[in-house]
Order: C-alpha cells, then structure tokens, then sequence
C-alpha cells in the first residue's frame, strides 16, 4: 500500500528520532569511495577490406540493441574558403533518400528496426548511422552503406535543406557565445578550415546541387571509411552483410591531410553588443594533442582549473563573486591539432574584473602546486567521468572513433584511468607553466564596447 506523501513526511522525523544514536550515526555516514578502475574495454574483432574499409566489431552488454555506425575521414576539414557548411548541407541532403530508397522508405525502414539514422559532419569526420534492435543489425549495416555510397541527393530538397541551415545560422550569428567562439577558432587556426566557423548568408545561398555532389563524390570512400558495430547481434550475419555491402565500394581518395599552424599571441578582440547586460568572454591557447605525453596531464590540469563543477575558476568567479552562472573550461581535439579554452558570460560591468580573477587562478596554478587532497577529487572525478561516458554502447563506438583518428592504440584507452590518477602535483604545475601562459592567449569578448573598452584595455598587451 502507497502511504500518502503528508503522511510520510510526518512519519520520517518519528522515525529518524526513534534510531539509537549509533544507528542513527552510521546511517549519515556515507560510505567510502572505491577506487575508481581501468576501463575494461570489451573483447573486439578487427579486420580490413580489400578496398580499405576497416571494421571494428564489439561485442557489448545484454540489451539486444546494437549502434552501427560508419565514420568517414572527412567534414570540414576538406571545405575550401568559399565552402563553409558545404559539408553540413551534404549531409542534410544524404538524408533525402538513396537511389533505390525514396526518403519515406528509408525511414520506414530504419523504424521497422526499432530505431533511427542520422548523417552529421564534423570538423574531421561525417558519421553516418544509429541505433536499432540486435536482430535487425546486419540490416542496419546495408541501409548504412546504401545511404553512405548511394545517396539520391535531390535538386528538389536543396532550397529547403539551405533554408534551414539559413536559419540555424540566423539564430547563431544573434547569440554572443557561437558569435566570440567563431572569432575565437579564427584567432587560433587563420584561415584554416578549422578556424572557419559560420558562413555568409550569400554563400551559403548559392550552393548548387552540382558542388553538393562533386563534394560527396570527392570524399566518400573506403579508404576513407571506418564501420563500427557495437552491442548485441549475430557476428557471422553482420561481417557476411559487410563484405556483400561495401566489398566493391570504390576506395576514393585518401584522407585529407592539411595540418594548422596554431597561432598564439596576446590579442583583445573586442565585439560590440550594444546595451548587452552580459559579456561573453574566450581566451586560450594551442596546447599539444592526443598523441603527446603531457595531454593526459592536461586534461587533469584543466579539470582542476576550470573544466570540473568544482574547478578553481568555477568557484572564484561563480561561487565566491557572483560574476557568472556557468563558466567552463575545455580542450578541443582535431586531427593531431588541440586547444585550451575558458569560456564565460559575465555581467557586463565585471568584465575586466573576471579577466583578472582567471588569470589569477592560471597564473597561481602556474607558480604553486596544487594541494594533493584537492587534486586527488579532481582525479577521481575526471575518472569516473570517463568510466561512465563510455559505459554505452554508444560510448564505446565514439572512443574507439576518437582513437582510431588521432592513431592510439588501446592501451591508451585502457590505462587512461591509471595515468590520470598518476599525476601529481607538480605535474600539473608543470603543465600549466609549459602549455598555459597568458602572454599568449587571445582575448575574445562580445560585450557592450561602451561599458567594457576601458575594463579590457589593460589586457591588450601581454605582460610577461
């Protein structure tokens, strides 16, 4: 029997009062925390087809659901300067139907599966797939290449497909955040497609169908492409399926290879929003990528600092001052290519008062080591996270992705936990002191120029 909600509040302080004090003092204390663990990365096949696709099947869980998904190397990355969301609009028109599977069908069928597809480009990589029963996975798998290598990619549904983007990025370039973090990629990556964010209206306007598919033609292909299937089917079905329905996909060309050269240097750019009662504030700066000793050791750093609910920057100027609600700090990954940034909405008239308490907060990191007892939670929580994350199926498939585009073996994966928990203190202010230095961070802020110029003069200049 259900106990109404008044009189169960009524009866839990009886209750509580009516434990003997042992009781009742064990029963608010919380038990201990285990110590977090390696991630056990589930038993995988691997394998390559003639043509070059390469395959990565796991086996993962009970419920009989499997992610299929199929990553190609390219996005932005293969965009020319006049061609910004030309890979977005590839995408969106991929979604229209194959060339013997009208829109509706596709959908029809992909639902008949107990699940859905979805087409979306990246900075390096367009994935292509989704989710649907266990038994239905092989199928999953000729539906994903049909889409992949067979897209209709209709005339009919370009005006739509742009008019939509169009209103994306209407909405986009009337938001301060979207607005500071393109000038942001533009100070750091030039004018790499990295660095290019957003479109104009007129480019984005006169897209043809012709460059769409001249796009699709250029970068889809096996060499290019990696499957992924992960969760509960039948393996033998599912690699029976994969060689009869990508074996004579062409290979196309090889992956884009077009490094940035990172800038770095004090630079204030300061975008006027008239009247703003906030200011939405970006700095950072290059640090090194994946596949470099010291990124673990910064990913710890960076929690520690700003990236973490209960990072230093987080409290100083959300906690202690009241100068912001959720300011956060993150390192962004491409291709062998990673950046560090703190981003924050502030109230207009603290602007340069919340300049000054970040750069405290790295210039503190960079000259003393942090406490190990504040260090160890932050470890413990960044540990956890990355246990969870990727404690699903699809959360597998997108670390073994990220892995397999930056070249890291599985022991990466699979020690990451110990290693984080290895750092220590001067670790972290080793990393800060090497990869973290103000002088050389670019100053984003999109904010009242009439309230907040003198508040950022000061930083104009770097101070050594």
């Amino acid at each position: 029997m259900r106990i109404p909600t008044v009189r169960l509040l009524t009866l839990v302080p009886a209750l509580a009062l009516a434990l003997p004090p042992a009781v009742a003092a064990q029963r608010s204390t919380p038990p201990p925390v285990a110590s977090p663990r390696n991630l056990k990365l589930p038993e995988k096949r691997e394998f390559a087809l003639p043509n070059g696709l390469a395959v990565t099947l796991v086996p993962y869980g009970t419920v009989p659901k499997a992610a299929v998904w199929l990553g190609v190397r390219t996005g932005r990355i293969d965009q020319g300067a006049g061609e910004v969301w030309l890979a977005e609009t590839t995408a969106d028109l991929m979604m229209e139907g194959t060339e013997s599977r009208p829109a509706a069908r596709l959908a029809e069928e992909v639902a008949a599966m107990g699940g859905q597809i979805s087409v979306g480009a990246g900075s390096d990589i367009t994935n292509i797939g989704g989710e649907v029963l266990g038994e239905h996975a092989a199928a999953m798998v000729r539906l994903v290449a049909d889409v992949a290598r067979n897209p209709l990619l209709p005339e009919s549904e370009l005006a739509r497909i742009k008019a939509s983007r169009l209103r994306s990025l209407s909405i986009s370039r009337s938001q301060p955040q979207p607005i500071a973090q393109e000038k942001f990629l533009e100070l750091i990556y030039g004018d790499h497609p990295y660095g290019r964010l957003y479109p104009t209206e007129a480019m984005l306007q006169g897209y043809t169908i012709d460059q769409v598919r001249q796009f699709h033609a250029r970068n889809f292909g096996a060499a290019r492409a990696h499957l992924y299937v992960a969760g509960v089917f039948d393996a033998a079905s599912v690699e029976r399926a994969i060689r009869e329905a990508f074996g004579d996909w062409a290979a196309g060309n090889p992956p884009t290879e077009k490094p940035p050269a990172p800038k770095t240097g004090r630079t204030v750019a300061l975008i006027d929003r008239p009247d703003a009662v906030q200011s939405t504030l970006i700095l950072g700066i290059p640090v090194p990528d994946p596949t470099d000793e010291d990124y673990v050791a910064l990913e710890v750093t960076d929690a520690l600092l700003g990236g973490a609910f209960g990072s230093r920057i987080t409290r100083n100027i959300r906690e202690d001052k009241g100068y912001t609600y959720s300011p956060f700090s993150s390192v962004a990954d491409y291709y062998h290519v990673s950046h560090w940034s703190q981003q924050a909405d502030v109230t207009t008239n603290v602007t340069g008062a919340s300049l000054k308490e970040i750069f405290h907060e790295i210039d503190s990191l960079r000259n003393v080591p942090p406490p190990a007892e504040e260090l160890t939670g932050i470890k413990n929580n960044l540990a956890g996270i990355f246990t969870l994350q990727n404690s699903s199926r699809g959360g597998i498939v997108g670390l073994l992705r990220w892995a397999d585009l930056q070249g890291l073996q599985d022991s990466y994966l699979s020690t990451y936990v110990q290693r984080v928990l290895a750092v220590t203190p001067g670790d972290v202010q080793r990393v800060a002191r090497e990869h973290l230095r103000p002088e050389l961070m670019p100053i984003v802020v999109v904010g009242d120029r009439k309230t907040v110029a003198e508040q950022v003069a000061p930083y104009e200049r770097a101070t050594p």
